[in-house]
């Protein structure tokens, strides 16, 4: 029996690590590629990683993981972890193990528990995996950034660990608040130079320059105005000839 979800050690040993490997390239990137063909800028930046880092992005919808996985090489992938909203993905023990099985989540605590979800992401980080981390908190109800919690400086100022802003555009026509099954749309993932906190930064003044890597990255004002039948958004997405990196 796997341990509890506040464990969740199973879904990073073998032989769960290359069933994910499989489940992922067999099923998630290439449904991920064929619904929104999305195009990504600034991989250079995680080609070559030395060390664990932290991916901080905007969280508009559902389908943010499995885009910003898509982004990232093989070996930055499968060195990965997700932090899950631990009131709604772990709230049933069955969709956690089923969730943290696909996208090796961890649960992550929005209502406290600051020191005990600060010590637990560190070990992560200091046992060699990168974490995927939204420091909205929650999704955002219109598309918009919202305003960046703090954690994301804590962790970053308490541990050492660069953070890697990236901005995804689209996901939320994809799968907005509510939307119960993704739909096709043009998607972009922007990937910006990892950051380090600076000598005198506080935690809350490197957040803030977080969250304006983030909001830079977004460039453009608005979120694509995406409308009509599933084929037409399908062919609004643009397909490409290039699927997915496997090489570092």
């Amino acid at each position: 029996m796997p341990p509890p979800p506040s464990d969740l050690g199973w879904a990073r040993v073998e032989p769960v690590r290359s069933i994910r490997y499989l489940i992922q390239r067999v099923l998630l990137l290439p449904f991920t590629e064929a619904m929104v063909h999305p195009k990504i800028e600034g991989r250079e930046w995680v080609r070559e990683l030395e060390r664990p880092v932290i991916f901080a992005a905007n969280h508009s919808s559902h389908a943010d993981t499995s885009l910003i996985l898509h982004s990232l090489t093989d070996t930055a992938r499968d060195r990965t972890v997700v932090a899950a909203a631990a009131d709604y993905w772990f709230k049933h023990p069955i969709l956690g193990n089923i969730v943290s099985l696909f996208l090796n989540t961890f649960p992550f605590s929005r209502t406290g528990g600051a020191q005990a979800q600060l010590h637990s992401s560190s070990q992560l980080l200091k046992s060699g995996w990168n974490l995927v981390l939204f420091p909205e908190g929650s999704r955002s109800p219109d598309g918009r950034i919202q305003e960046f919690k703090p954690g994301v400086g804590h962790l970053a100022k308490e541990t050492g660990t660069p953070v890697v802003p990236m901005h995804i555009r689209g996901a939320y026509q994809v799968m907005p608040r509510g939307q119960k099954l993704p739909l096709p749309g043009p998607v972009r993932v922007r990937i910006g130079k990892p950051m380090t906190v600076q000598t005198a930064e506080g935690s809350r003044e490197f957040t803030a320059r977080v969250e304006q890597a983030v909001r830079t990255l977004a460039a453009e004002a608005t979120q694509p105005d995406v409308q009509g039948t599933w084929v037409e958004r399908w062919r609004a997405s643009k397909p490409r000839e290039l699927l997915y990196e496997s090489e570092n």
